[in-house]
């Protein structure tokens, strides 16, 4: 094989495709130590982690782009005439109704710098809960508390109200009761007191406190309240459920179940 000879049907020398390969693999190396730099750069700038992954993903892509053109350009066609090409797809895709691409990427845009989440982040977005992993270029990944991998269009997660439960350093922790309306209130209240102010990760300010929200059916309904860390919110939700069942039974205050009376008439 003579590198000087055309290869059939494509009208390029051998040594044209030999250079572009090159040129191809050396371009690939070379995007791959940029993007390493670029990200220790976003890195020693502090930028927000979603924010500096978006952009990366953006930056990445363009070169890989340029690598494209470049390859084009090596094998002896005009890169001119390959963005003009490159231009009319563009043009013909968003001629044919894809502009919902073109709003999840300024959506992924404006989450990125308004931030209203942060990495890691646990949020509910239409109807989803789950915690951040990554906002891409078309979508945002979310990872639910059972493992399971969710993609939302970013418009879609712009467009929607977004509750976001991590920002906040601290919560507070609700918890419903019962008790009977024969039995003590006083003491109730008294015995939920002391199992908030004994819990070692309910915070003393805000005070704990207990209310009595509503009067049922069958009976008193109160409700603990109970500050405490965000990342302590669920193990002291778990703990006051159930220490509020031991400790109301060792005291000997009913919690009443709900009762239904049944009528069963006989004709004749």
């Amino acid at each position: 094989m003579d590198l000087n000879d055309t290869i059939p049907y494509l009208n390029i020398y051998w040594w044209q495709l030999i250079m572009a390969i090159v040129l191809l693999i050396v371009g690939y190396v070379v995007i791959k130590v940029v993007m390493i730099v670029v990200k220790r750069m976003m890195k020693r700038m502090h930028m927000p982690e979603l924010l500096a992954g978006f952009l990366a993903r953006v930056i990445k892509v363009l070169l890989y782009l340029a690598l494209v053109l470049v390859f084009i350009g090596a094998l002896g066609f005009e890169t001119g005439s390959a963005l003009i090409a490159l231009s009319a797809v563009v043009g013909l895709v968003l001629g044919f109704g894809l502009q919902d691409t073109i709003s999840n990427f300024f959506a992924g845009v404006w989450l990125a710098l308004i931030r209203p989440f942060k990495k890691d982040d646990w949020i509910t977005v239409n109807g989803f809960s789950g915690r951040i992993d990554s906002i891409g270029m078309m979508s945002t990944v979310m990872v639910t508390a059972d493992n399971v991998y969710i993609t939302l269009p970013n418009s879609n997660v712009w467009g929607s109200p977004i509750t976001n439960n991590t920002t906040m350093p601290t919560r507070r922790v609700d918890v419903s009761v019962g008790t009977s309306y024969s039995g003590d209130i006083n003491k109730a209240i008294s015995v939920a007191m002391g199992i908030m102010e004994g819990h070692p990760l309910v915070l003393k300010d805000p005070a704990p406190a207990v209310r009595v929200t509503s009067l049922g059916d069958t009976k008193v309904n109160l409700s603990l309240r109970a500050w405490t860390n965000n990342a302590d919110y669920w193990t002291v939700s778990w703990d006051l459920n159930k220490a509020v069942v031991e400790t109301f039974r060792e005291e000997g205050l009913d919690i009443p179940r709900p009762k239904m009376d049944v009528i069963v008439k006989q004709e004749g």
